[in-house]
């Protein structure tokens, strides 16, 4: 069966998830106060429609508690996503996945019981600031305060030693989930397999020895 998506709010944020939701063939429901946002993806949504979502009985008119994922995307207005929030917790609505603005706005969040919570332009700041300082980090993905899993360009230090031979995760208490070579994706990767020169390895771990890895490894 299909999934149902609510995306409320459809600024850049809301709109991308609305748009990428539907590419990928999901049931979205796109709420907007503003007409004309509500008009631009009328087409691409399941379903469209204007309306005030600090207001219960337009939630209730919607059947919003039926939907198996809510994202609250509402941009500036962060009293109107704190009340959007409250409500849909509420009616009961199965998983909640709220845009936080800032910590204080995260920590009100947390508190009335957000399921999820994001900082995109936080952690997109990260993953860009990341990619900055550092030629191997492909990506970079915060998984919490102390952990992330990135994606480095294997060197020529490391070309030709296999993952025991490296001893990785006894020297630096990371782990390689995944190996990208080319056009194949090697998971779970076994301690024979040989690190080649360009393979990007999927990296998981706290960021105190992600660090040390790359100091060690990277740093000339």
């Amino acid at each position: 069966m299909k999934k149902e998506f609510a995306v409320i709010g459809l600024g850049r944020f809301g709109g991308s998830i609305c748009q990428t939701l539907s590419d990928q063939g999901m049931e979205v429901l796109a709420i907007d106060m503003d007409e004309d946002k509500v008009n631009q993806y009328a087409n691409i949504a399941s379903h469209a429609v204007v309306g005030d979502t600090t207001d219960e009985m337009v939630l209730k008119s919607l059947g919003i508690r039926n939907f198996d994922h809510v994202i609250v995307a509402i941009g500036d207005n962060i009293q109107a996503s704190i009340l959007t929030t409250i409500i849909l917790k509420e009616l009961g609505v199965k998983k909640i996945t709220v845009k936080a603005q800032n910590d204080y706005h995260e920590k009100v969040l947390s508190k009335i019981g957000a399921d999820k919570i994001v900082h995109p332009e936080r952690d997109m700041g990260k993953r860009i600031a990341n990619n900055i300082i550092s030629n191997s980090v492909l990506d970079y993905l915060e998984l919490s305060d102390e952990h992330s899993i990135i994606e480095v360009i294997a060197n020529s230090r490391m070309a030709g030693y296999s993952l025991i031979e490296l001893d990785i995760r006894a020297k630096y208490g990371i782990n390689i989930v995944a190996i990208k070579r080319e056009k194949e994706i090697i998971v779970s990767p076994q301690a024979s397999e040989l690190i080649q020169e360009g393979d990007i390895l999927i990296i998981i771990g706290a960021d105190s020895d992600i660090d040390r890895f790359q100091t060690k490894l990277y740093s000339r």
